[in-house]
């Protein structure tokens, strides 16, 4: 209803009184902000209508955007004002004779219950609003997410994209820096590619993309920075959603979104139970040109996960200008992984030489517990605040494997990883004059990680003996203090945002087994500008840079080997340092009736980048009678890299039952290093799309698909094909739109594979890899209590350029 209101006075907007062009009739401005009543925060999509005394009949209207505010020029004259927002009492004001420009000053809007039998609206489709300095997705009924994770809807996200092991990048960058509530989570964990596949995708409402992050952002992550919001209420009363879902491969769970508000405290909790199973295989064919001979290994596992996690908080209203919310998150989660490793080898001939089978049962177990508390003061004048935050967190996660090699029991692993981190911050925001803000504050972070690695290995006798020159105790503090200052203002079209950030650095590694000992202090600066002009409400320019860092994380580091293969692993670099970035972000954003285009083109350049190159460590072991080389992978400082592309998303709704979104990405890569005498340069041009179509059937059944497109790729090393995917859900509402159920088939065409080579002096590899095993059908059940679904809002889901210093 409000929103065919607002609708419609916006259409009718548009046709005036022919009368009123033949005349020179006295135009004023009318002014204003609308607010919730008891929580002061700004409604927006709120309407604002103008009833003429003298024409008898709505003349003119407008909504207010997303601070509150509106503003409209009309003819003077005598008006019945009328404000509305759903679920909200409306507030008239009468009799209003406007001759010269006024401001109605802040409008209060309380709560209406009773009237809409308390009923929360959730949002129907996923929207954007354009920011100084990211873009938020509201997200809304997506089908192919339903029942699923975090990790689907990121996928889902335009810019970014999640690989088929989990990896999330922001624009073809996985260097990206992944945030809850703005703030580094326990639901992320030390594992956050397995955290992510746990995190139900119901308790999601927005995902903020920030390519183009002000000084406020901490300057990790030189592709940018997710920030993930959590769903939470603000009605009165208990109110919620329960989802339940079950699928193939094996696979259930059951996730709930609750929250109970009085008018002093709010108690909100989502929590959500997993059971998945999967199936993977990897192919690896290699061919060593020293002697010709071949080596295939076939590694085929079934993984299954299962994983509590609940996030439990309370808000307590001191008073109308003050808040302290607290909040424990807890997650367990276990997680069996039975894994068949066939190497078969072969000689110049392709003749049989010898073949093992090693097969490695790893169990793993990882608990997370995290404490959080914000306190938060609004002073009188608008938007003058002051925030300050505390939060502590003890992850852990050990893993173990007793690896059974042609039928006898060989090595016994153990892993055990123990995580503290405290986060400290504080933020101060000073409103100067009417469109200007100074903001400053600090944060500390200050993590430490200890990583138990023992290899037990079976001797002559028969029996497992701690092998130390495998074993290693790895031992990693990482202390983070920053410090940043920003300002801003809108000059009449133009807005600007301008930031300085410092960043204080402390590593320490700290090696006992070895002997190994290292210590590093950097300080870097960090300056940030955002830039916007508004040639219209539907059409703007925005400009942004930021200098970013990316610093490695301690599993980068750690020096010792994984031991999932005998001939192919994984080992850290201790040596390796950070790296920086500059980031240029030009924007476009036009609305056009039914056709939205939101765009970008952009430059990254990073020094001292760390790159993943493969060699031959040196190492031989003894297969069949055969030596065989050992090759790994690390990663390595010895690139720059610029990259630059364009984008684009484009929104297109025909009708109210047919949606099209889609999106383009083309970027080229540079990269110019040398390593060990070997040169590395390259150059790769490389692009992925995406398409979502979504049209209501009869009956009310809505129809989606998706359609994944990301294109062939290569550097010095390393070619990877293109990977093509579809995917495809059904969804209709029961009782009342109480409820939904929803069919979803990912990986329709089983064809989200990583197929590619690697070629090097001495040997070169054909790889083969799926991670989840084709196709995965899933059904899930939705109730919503207190709830129901919001209608679609008139336009085009675009919200205009806004500041929000």
């Amino acid at each position: 209803m409000i929103v065919l209101l607002a609708f419609s006075v916006v259409l009718y907007a548009q046709h005036k009184n022919p009368v009123e062009t033949t005349y020179n009739i006295k135009k004023v401005e009318v002014s204003g902000k609308v607010i919730e009543d008891e929580t002061k925060q700004p409604l927006e999509y709120a309407t604002v209508s103008f009833y003429s005394h003298k024409e008898k009949k709505i003349i003119d209207g407008t909504i207010t955007d997303i601070n509150g505010d509106f503003q409209i020029k009309i003819s003077d004259g005598i008006y019945d004002i009328k404000i509305e927002y759903i679920s909200y009492k409306s507030h008239e004001l009468k009799n209003q004779n406007i001759q010269s420009d006024i401001n109605l000053g802040t409008i209060s809007l309380e709560l209406d219950i009773a009237a809409l039998d308390a009923v929360e609206v959730i949002a129907e489709k996923t929207t954007v609003e354009i920011r100084l300095d990211k873009k938020i997705y509201n997200v809304g009924k997506d089908l192919t997410v339903s029942g699923g994770t975090v990790s689907d809807v990121l996928d889902n996200v335009p810019s970014v994209s999640v690989d088929i092991e989990g990896n999330v990048a922001l624009r073809g960058n996985n260097n990206v820096r992944i945030l809850i509530n703005g703030k580094p989570s326990g639901l992320v964990g030390l594992n956050s590619t397995d955290a992510l596949r746990q995190l139900p995708a119901e308790a999601i409402e927005k995902v903020e993309v920030i390519t183009s992050p002000s000084a406020r952002y901490e300057a990790q992550g030189t592709a940018g920075i997710l920030n993930i919001i959590l769903r939470r209420s603000k009605l009165q009363g208990f109110n919620g959603a329960i989802t339940a879902n079950g699928g193939h491969p094996t696979s259930g769970g059951i996730s709930g979104n609750t929250n109970f508000r009085t008018k002093d405290l709010n108690f909100f909790n989502t929590s959500a139970y997993n059971y998945n199973t999967s199936i993977g295989h990897s192919y690896n064919y290699t061919r060593y040109n020293n002697t010709g001979n071949y080596a295939d290994e076939i590694r085929d596992w079934e993984n299954t996960r299962k994983g509590l996690t609940t996030n439990f908080g309370i808000e307590w209203y001191i008073n109308d200008s003050a808040s302290l919310t607290t909040s424990v998150v807890y997650r367990d989660s276990d997680n069996e992984q039975n894994s068949t490793n066939v190497l078969t080898q072969f000689d110049e001939n392709r003749d049989l030489i010898g073949e093992t089978i090693r097969l490695d049962p790893e169990f793993s177990g990882s608990k997370t517990i995290q404490y959080a508390t914000n306190f938060t003061k609004n002073f009188e004048e608008e938007g003058h605040k002051f925030t300050l935050d505390f939060q502590y967190e003890e992850n852990n996660n050990d893993k173990l494997s007793l690896i059974l090699t042609d039928g006898l029991n060989t090595d016994n692993l153990s892993t055990i990883e123990d995580q503290s981190s405290i986060l400290l911050q504080t933020d101060y925001v000073l409103p100067i004059g009417e469109n200007s803000q100074f903001e400053l504050g600090y944060r500390g972070d200050f993590s430490t990680k200890s990583t138990d690695y023992e290899v037990e290995i079976l001797n002559n006798q028969g029996q497992f003996e701690i092998d130390n020159n495998l074993s290693n105790l790895f031992n990693f503090k990482l202390y983070i203090n920053a410090l940043y200052a920003q300002y801003g203002s809108k000059i009449d079209k133009f807005s600007y945002l301008l930031g300085l950030r410092m960043e204080n650095t402390q590593t320490t590694i700290d090696q006992p087994t070895t002997g190994d000992f290292k210590k590093k202090n950097i300080t870097g600066l960090f300056p940030t500008i955002n830039l916007s002009y508004e040639f219209s409400e539907k059409e703007s320019l925005t400009l942004g840079y930021s200098r970013r860092i990316e610093r490695p994380r301690s599993y980068h580091l750690n020096p010792f080997p994984s031991r999932t293969s005998l001939t192919n692993i994984f080992q850290g670099n201790p040596d390796l340092d950070p790296s920086y970035s500059s980031l240029y972000d030009l924007g476009y954003l036009n609305r056009l009736d039914k056709l939205t285009l939101s765009s970008s083109i952009y430059l990254q350049r990073e020094k001292n980048e760390s790159n993943w190159i493969s060699y031959e460590t040196g190492e031989i072991v003894n297969v069949n009678g055969q030596d065989l080389p050992v090759i790994a992978r690390s990663p390595v400082n010895f690139a720059t890299e610029k990259r630059y592309g364009f984008e684009f998303n484009v929104s297109y709704t025909p009708n109210r039952k047919w949606r099209i979104n889609t999106d383009f990405n083309l970027y080229n890569n540079i990269l110019k290093g040398e390593f060990n005498g070997v040169n590395f340069d390259n150059e790769n041009l490389t692009w992925r799309t995406r398409l979502t179509n979504k049209y209501t059937l009869p009956g009310n059944i809505d129809w989606q698909t998706n359609l994944n497109y990301r294109g062939p790729s290569q550097d010095s090393q390393n070619k990877r094909d293109a990977i093509f995917s579809a995917d495809l859900a059904f969804s209709k509402d029961l009782f009342k739109e109480k409820a939904s159920v929803v069919v979803n088939i990912s990986d329709i065409l089983n064809s989200r594979r990583y197929k590619g080579d690697i070629n090097t002096e001495t040997f070169s590899s054909k790889r083969d890899l799926q991670f989840r095993g084709g196709r995965i059908l899933k059904v899930s059940f939705t109730y919503r209590f207190n709830q129901k679904k919001k209608p679609e809002r008139s336009g085009d889901g675009f919200g205009g350029v806004d500041m929000e210093m």
